[in-house]
């Protein structure tokens, strides 16, 4: 029988019951090949986890794994829901919600990105310093508490993932600021040109939600992103998901190897 209390939000399956991560982390598009490298029981369908959304978006298959990432216990959500599918930000959030249920304190989010900033590159990772949101949506909404903003991406952690990053070798550019816009559709060249006058470094569809609702739970928060194209106007190259999943898949090894050392120093 599903374990719950009155007060939990989410119902979780037996299996998912004796689980206690210390560090949640959710997987953008074509990061999902991450999980191969955490030692974790069968995956859980976020369709067996009561009032969990799931997306229908390729990349993102809805699996929960819980286990150990350099000894440490963790919980990987593989693939999240969108409000471009219709979700509300609060739903779009839903997986910070579960974490927090289960008892994460530290929370880690990737995504695929867009390149804003041309002195960027595609198949490397940015730390998100900050964000702006576009999409003029909470997962707050409804709420009358009202949540500092000043440092939502925390800067012990960052530092951390920088230092593990350089002793690695790997390719981490300077922290950016990620802008979120709504979607499905990718941005215009006239819209790129605009979220770099505003001092986005890139642009993505997901994330910021997810980093609001962490922010008003007290989480602290640590978030990548996969820069996986140049924007609209940059290369003259059409946008594709198809192209967002590929580069993703091969930065996740990168992504597997700087988290191994960073997990064990973050809790």
């Amino acid at each position: 029988m599903p374990k719950s209390s009155s007060t939990d939000e989410f119902t979780l399956p037996d299996s998912l019951s004796k689980a206690k991560p210390k560090v949640g982390l959710i997987l953008g598009s074509g990061l999902g090949p991450f999980v191969d490298r955490v030692k974790c029981d069968a995956p859980v369908g976020y369709a067996d986890i009561g009032g969990l959304p799931m997306s229908k978006v390729p990349g993102h298959s809805g699996t929960l794994h819980c286990g150990k990432l350099g000894g440490v216990e963790v919980a990987v959500a593989k693939g999240r829901v969108h409000c471009y599918e219709g979700w509300t930000a609060k739903e779009a959030s839903s997986l910070v919600r579960l974490f927090h249920q289960m008892g994460v304190k530290v929370i880690v989010l990737t995504n695929a990105a867009g390149i804003v900033n041309a002195n960027f590159k595609p198949g490397k990772w940015m730390l998100l310093s900050d964000h702006i949101n576009f999409t003029g949506l909470s997962p707050l909404t409804g709420s009358s508490t009202f949540i500092d903003q000043s440092e939502v991406y925390s800067k012990p952690l960052r530092c951390l993932f920088r230092e593990m990053a350089q002793e690695l070798g790997l390719p981490l550019p300077a922290e950016g600021v990620y802008a979120w816009m709504n979607g499905p559709e990718y941005e215009t060249p006239a819209e790129v040109k605009m979220l770099r006058s505003l001092g986005a470094d890139a642009v993505g569809m997901s994330t910021v939600p997810e980093a609001i609702q962490a922010r008003a739970l007290g989480m602290e928060i640590v978030a990548m992103s996969c820069l996986t194209n140049y924007g609209a106007g940059l290369s003259g190259i059409p946008l594709s998901h198809d192209e967002v999943m590929e580069v993703g898949a091969k930065a996740s090894s990168q992504l597997v190897d700087l988290l191994e050392k960073c997990v064990p120093q973050m809790v």
